[in-house]
């Protein structure tokens, strides 16, 4: 079904579901292959046991928030509580890249800070036009 500006609410939940099934993508990779998620991000460090497990951790958060957007948006629920949740993790992702961005592989992190920074503002800006809607 085409979405137009005539139907806002189904182009907040298209939008919502492409970002938040792009998460969840996100998160399965990240669970069966963890390194090919991790390594843009921290460089060759993604190969040890550590990396592994906390990019897999990663990957079930990322799994989670971007299925429950997901089937909200999917059902015609709201999607608020998904996309702020999802919005703080990305938030966080990019601080943490910032705060320690000297140790990190120079070629990527850049993109990997600008991309989960990118994601945030995505997710604020979907809960920010749902709640708009709602209040009308």
């Amino acid at each position: 079904m085409t979405r137009t500006l005539r139907d806002p609410d189904g182009l907040i939940r298209t939008a919502t579901f492409g970002w938040a099934g792009a998460r969840a993508v996100l998160g399965v990779v990240a669970l069966l292959d963890p390194p090919r998620v991790s390594r843009p991000w921290i460089g060759d460090d993604a190969d040890r046991t550590g990396a592994l497990v906390f990019a897999r951790a990663l990957g079930g958060r990322d799994l989670a928030l971007g299925a429950g957007a997901m089937f909200a948006a999917a059902r015609g629920e709201p999607i608020r509580t998904w996309a702020l949740a999802a919005s703080a993790a990305d938030l966080g992702d990019t601080l943490i890249t910032y705060r320690h961005r000297e140790q990190l592989p120079r070629g990527r992190r850049a993109f990997i800070a600008g991309l989960a920074g990118g994601s945030a503002l995505i997710g604020v800006g979907l809960a920010l036009a749902e709640r708009r809607r709602a209040g009308r």
